[in-house]
């Protein structure tokens, strides 16, 4: 447990009643002394048992750990080579594949940092990325490329690709660069731990989605968090990862973590159902890290499932993005006997720390998410009067630890002044409580983001976009339950007198300019939008009232 030696602890819950702060009851986590390291360095010195990294479910080709080092020396040489020093910012836009996580680390070591955007994402979407982290050169895909028409951005291809005639300048592909014997010349710059090494954008509430900045620190405590979490199986860990590697969960957890401990992951470019089923027969996978919709999937076909795809091999589940409720957790036990479920709590303000379950007896706690990563420390805060609360109150969860970010949000000192406290405490807007054993539940969520599928998607940049619509003079956005997805964006529309905008028109005139998960999918008409006296949206109230129509 981390906590100082003269504070008076209760070890069973974690909870210090002289400061009101939970502590976590987990072994405290081992960072380097060194001040001047780098995450990819630090990944690539720890001692491990692995044979295979990473495998291409699509083609079965497969990476040792020999070969992903060998690959990052070579990039990070020809990325030397082409000017990239440290504080360049490289952005990468490409499914998931088994070449990611090279480039990152290559990146990585250079002191450079990565940026990501979602394959999915519009041209405008990605273009207002690209003028916020001003990003000097892009890897991305042939068949993507067109997406970057226009920002004149210097490019490397990732992937098979022909002959590439877009306008823009293609220095290289990663292929050769891969190939290429590390030329010895590569320019080093010493990286301090506390040194920008991620900068992932998180959805957002009040605004369009911010920049998360996160450390070599952070990246290197989130490393050795997944290092220090128990293994469920006796034999090799093998996970498939079609989760996003562009988010802080896929990236953190199998583009870095699991190469760190060793294991080997099978990587899937997106999530399809039958495909996923058959890489974990194929590949005898043991661990298969999901959203909560999709374990839902698994438990409503269970027997189809069954009856089709060899699954035996599969040990433990690994859900996160929103709490599992007992009676789902039951069932999936019920259908699948021989599988645990762990689940976690985490943001990518916090680098994927915040609160997890390591064990069997753990996983039995149905509904929680977990005791504190290590060396995290929680306050349960009540959010009209700001007093921290004690064990088994609801209130905001505030964190601190190695891992939440310390730069705040990239140029947006305001969204950092109001995440960030001057004591270091990340307010996450999550209403939770923490129990007598120091086990964390999720309540709700004070923040107004609707998950779709483990999507984050902001109300307020749908909102913004409806605005821009001719006939619609007012608009919200509200989150619609579904079992399938999770949520989705239902949106409220006040019209201009006289007009007869439909319903689907709504929904086309939004679907032309977003990303498919933010699409709105459900649309009613208001005579008025209801708000607070300061003309904030009263979303509870039309939340409520979306409700009274299931």
């Amino acid at each position: 447990m981390a906590h100082n030696s003269e504070l008076m602890i209760d070890p069973r819950s974690g909870f210090c009643k002289s400061n009101s702060i939970f502590y976590s009851k987990r072994r405290s986590l081992s960072l380097p002394q060194n001040e001047f390291i780098d995450v990819a360095t630090f990944i690539s010195s720890r001692p491990h048992q692995g044979k295979t990294a990473f495998i291409d479910a699509a083609t079965g080709r497969r990476l040792t750990f020999t070969d992903v080092w060998r690959a990052v020396d070579s990039v990070s040489s020809c990325l030397s080579e082409l000017g990239i020093r440290k504080g360049d910012v490289i952005l990468l836009l490409t499914p998931n594949s088994i070449f990611f996580p090279i480039v990152c680390l290559s990146v990585l070591s250079l002191g450079a940092v990565v940026t990501m955007t979602n394959p999915l994402n519009t041209p405008r979407e990605i273009g207002k990325q690209i003028v916020d982290s001003k990003p000097v050169l892009v890897f991305t895909t042939q068949s993507l490329a067109p997406k970057l028409t226009g920002s004149n951005l210097p490019i490397v291809l990732m992937g098979e690709h022909g002959d590439y005639h877009a306008g823009a300048e293609v220095v290289g592909s990663l292929d050769e660069m891969i190939r290429k014997e590390p030329s010895g010349k590569r320019v080093g710059e010493r990286v301090n731990q506390e040194d920008a090494a991620t900068l992932l954008y998180s959805s957002g509430t009040t605004g369009e989605s911010k920049g998360v900045v996160s450390s070599h620190r952070n990246l290197i405590a989130m490393v050795q968090n997944i290092v220090s979490m128990n293994s469920l199986e006796d034999e090799e860990e093998s996970f498939v990862c079609f989760l996003p590697m562009f988010h802080i969960y896929g990236l953190g957890a199998f583009a870095l973590g699991m190469l760190a401990r060793g294991s080997t992951v099978i990587v899937l470019p997106r999530f399809e159902m039958n495909e996923m089923l058959t890489t974990i027969s194929k590949y005898r996978a043991t661990c298969l890290p999901l959203v909560p919709p999709i374990l839902v999937a698994l438990v409503n076909s269970a027997d189809q499932i069954k009856a089709k795809y060899d699954l035996s091999s599969l040990r433990s589940i690994i859900s996160g993005g929103a709490p599992l409720s007992k009676e789902v957790i039951e069932e999936f036990l019920e259908k699948y006997p021989k599988v645990n479920i762990r689940q976690g709590y985490a943001l990518t303000e916090s680098t994927g720390g915040g609160a997890s379950t390591h064990t069997l007896e753990e996983s039995g706690r149905y509904g929680t998410a977990g005791l504190l990563s290590p060396s995290m420390e929680a306050k349960i805060v009540d959010p009209e009067s700001g007093k921290a609360l004690s064990v088994n109150r609801t209130g905001e969860l505030w964190l601190r630890g190695p891992t939440i970010m310390k730069a705040g949000y990239f140029r947006n000192p305001e969204a950092t002044a109001s995440a960030l406290d001057s004591n270091a405490w990340l307010r996450t807007g999550d209403l939770c409580y923490i129990d007598d054993d120091g086990f964390v539940f999720v309540v709700d969520r004070l923040k107004e983001v609707i998950k779709y599928k483990g999507y984050q998607v902001p109300p307020s940049e749908l909102e913004a976009l409806l605005f821009t619509h001719p006939e619609i003079v007012d608009a919200a956005v509200v989150p619609f339950p579904d079992k399938e997805v999770g949520q989705y964006p239902m949106a409220y529309i006040h019209r201009k007198a006289g007009s007869c905008l439909s319903e689907d028109a709504v929904m086309d005139f939004i679907s032309k300019q977003v990303a498919p998960y933010k699409r709105i999918r459900r649309v009613a008409f208001v005579a008025s939008i209801p708000k607070t006296p300061s003309g904030k949206i009263l979303r509870k109230d039309l939340i409520q009232l979306a409700s009274s129509k299931l």
